[in-house]
């Protein structure tokens, strides 16, 4: 295709694109620019990803844990980190000026894949040897988490092919894309990472299905896992399934490693709190929530939406890992 140069005028259609929070408006572009290859090329709604499988349901995002076994040192682990309060990651409005949470696009089967560059800059380095070479079908104008603050994730969601696409510390640079890390999953399989490879998550894990997402909400049920952090010094430097990669974590025999799950305490009261957060904390009993990257302890992870309620979010703080058990490890 012929490079050329993006106007203005293409550039703010592109931006304009990207802000609906409900809908990828598709810009007019001509042919042979390469404007034209990173523009949605369908209409799509951010609300479509709930029309489609997320992973077989065999996939361990979307497996029941209610009943599963404790792993032995549960308790042990549980009080390794038992003040750390549970928050929410995700919510309304701007946080240092940039939405509150990990965001994604969903695009059509469609969509033109374009090339990705890794590489390494001030903020982590490059792992362009275990990532997917890719093309990926992330348009130019997908948001990246954090305006390009800290750990800069970009998703994709193709709703057609039921291909997810993620990139990690991520940057955009005259019309192409630019990451320490990326990962392609396809969401007809329970396929891993190979072994040893990270992805877009420390843990070699996807974001996406681990992420709590307001139409769901609406929907009234999460059936999937969510995605959590804990700091490195309570992360033991190992992973089990299905996570495929550690990082040199100070967490000691009682630390957990990535892909540890916890399960909310069958015992545990939700009657207190509100509709919506009771929601999650059901989905927290029954898939539980999956260690994925170091962080914050017990923030886990969402989507942005204008329409969280950020007052209601908070009050899932009174919930502590206290009120955790540890599935055993598989």
């Amino acid at each position: 295709m012929k490079k050329e140069t993006l106007t203005l005028s293409v550039l703010c259609l592109i931006l304009l694109a990207g802000c609906s929070k409900t809908q990828n408006t598709t810009p007019v572009i001509h042919k042979g620019t390469i404007a034209q290859s990173l523009v949605s090329t369908c209409p799509t709604k951010i609300v479509d990803v709930e029309n489609i499988a997320i992973f077989p349901p065999t996939n361990s995002w979307n497996t029941d844990i209610s009943d599963s076994a404790l792993e032995p040192n549960s308790a042990k682990m549980i009080a390794q980190i038992n003040t750390s309060k549970l928050k929410a990651d995700f919510g309304s409005g701007l946080w240092d000026g940039a939405p509150i949470g990990i965001p994604f696009v969903v695009v059509c089967g469609s969509q033109p894949k374009v090339s990705v560059t890794f590489r390494a800059n001030a903020y982590d380095g490059n792992y362009g040897s275990e990532s997917d070479k890719g093309p990926y079908a992330i348009p130019y104008y997908a948001p990246i988490e954090g305006n390009g603050q800290g750990d800069s994730h970009v998703i994709a969601v193709d709703k057609d092919n039921l291909i997810l696409y993620e990139l990690y510390n991520a940057s955009k640079s005259k019309g192409t894309w630019q990451a320490s890390s990326g990962a392609i999953f396809d969401m007809k399989t329970n396929n891993l990472r190979p072994l040893g490879w990270t992805s877009a998550d420390a843990a070699g894990l996807p974001v996406f299905p681990g992420l709590v997402r307001y139409d769901e909400i609406l929907r009234g049920v999460i059936n999937h896992a969510i995605r959590f952090t804990l700091s490195s010094s309570d992360v033991r430097p190992a992973y089990i399934y299905p996570a495929r990669h550690k990082v040199n974590s100070t967490g000691g025999q009682y630390g957990l490693p990535f892909g540890a799950k916890l399960r909310l305490k069958a015992s545990f009261n939700i009657n207190p709190y509100p509709p919506h957060i009771r929601i999650i904390l059901t989905a927290m009993k029954k898939y539980g929530i999956i260690l994925a990257d170091i962080g914050s302890n017990m923030y886990f992870s969402g989507a942005p939406d204008s329409r969280w309620n950020n007052d209601e979010l908070q009050k899932i703080g009174t919930v502590t890992a206290a009120n955790f058990e540890v599935v055993k490890f598989n």
